[in-house]
């Protein structure tokens, strides 16, 4: 019959995006028991992240959340792109795409170049890439 109380809270990013939460506990006695081992809740906990860094993650996904953004994302895995290129060769309006792209850009999954008048935007790090072709091998395709 353990609550746990949290002192000291702080996150590191291990190797390939596996979180560790690093903390100080304090046990005080409760009336509520676990069927858990105290070495299982200690591992639980020490993979579940705070809510600043679950925020971060809700809004990196949000970018894989819409049919649309997913379109954009999967060309511009390809090749860094025009809104004009993008609106064609999706057959999406290009006020559409150029309202996602906002989206995307500031929620980081791009970026983008200007050349003169134009406007190029690419994926910000491979690792988006990465994270729709885990999707498409999690769906079996």
């Amino acid at each position: 019959m353990l609550a746990l109380t949290y002192s000291l809270l702080w996150y590191t990013i291990k190797e390939k995006g596996f979180f560790k939460m690093q903390t100080a506990i304090k046990e005080s006695t409760s009336d509520k028991q676990f069927m858990l081992s105290g070495r299982m809740k200690d591992l639980v906990l020490s993979y579940v992240p705070d809510d600043m860094l679950l925020n971060d993650l809700v809004g990196f996904f949000t970018a894989f959340s819409d049919f649309t953004r997913l379109k954009i994302l999967s060309a511009l895995s390809i090749s860094e792109m025009c809104v004009t290129d993008l609106s064609v060769l999706l057959a999406i309006n290009q006020t559409t795409v150029s309202h996602q792209l906002r989206l995307l850009k500031n929620l980081g999954a791009v970026i983008s170049r200007r050349e003169g008048k134009v406007i190029y935007y690419a994926l910000k790090d491979e690792l988006v890439s990465d994270v729709l072709l885990k999707g498409v091998e999690y769906l079996g395709f």
